[in-house]
């Protein structure tokens, strides 16, 4: 199961508003890469994959590959505004590492 703070479901719901066509919800992906071996990518899709892994949240869908769901369990996603900038953080139980940047992790 993904979670999604209160911060991220409205930070997702206004980039869906503001897409300017029809979205199905986030689609949140781990591949290989990043500082630590592992990355996170994001996306808002349109289309479905019949055997996405589908969560959902006061409306929200997110969306899971089966190969990235093993890597995404117990995770949660915030989004978070500082001096440094705004972005999604994850927090991941299953990650053993992870970059600085905070979204690479191993």
């Amino acid at each position: 199961m993904i979670e999604l703070t209160d911060n991220a479901l409205n930070a997702v719901r206004s980039a869906i508003a503001g897409a300017g066509q029809e979205v199905e919800g986030l689609r949140i992906m781990v591949e290989a890469g990043g500082c630590a071996g592992f990355q996170y990518t994001m996306g808002l899709v349109n289309e479905t994959n019949p055997a996405d892994h589908v969560f959902e949240r006061d409306g929200v869908k997110v969306f899971v590959e089966e190969g990235s769901l093993a890597y995404l369990d117990g995770t949660r996603v915030d989004f978070v505004s500082g001096l440094e900038g705004a972005g999604f953080t994850f927090e991941n139980p299953q990650a053993k590492s992870s970059c600085s940047c905070g979204k690479s992790f191993g």
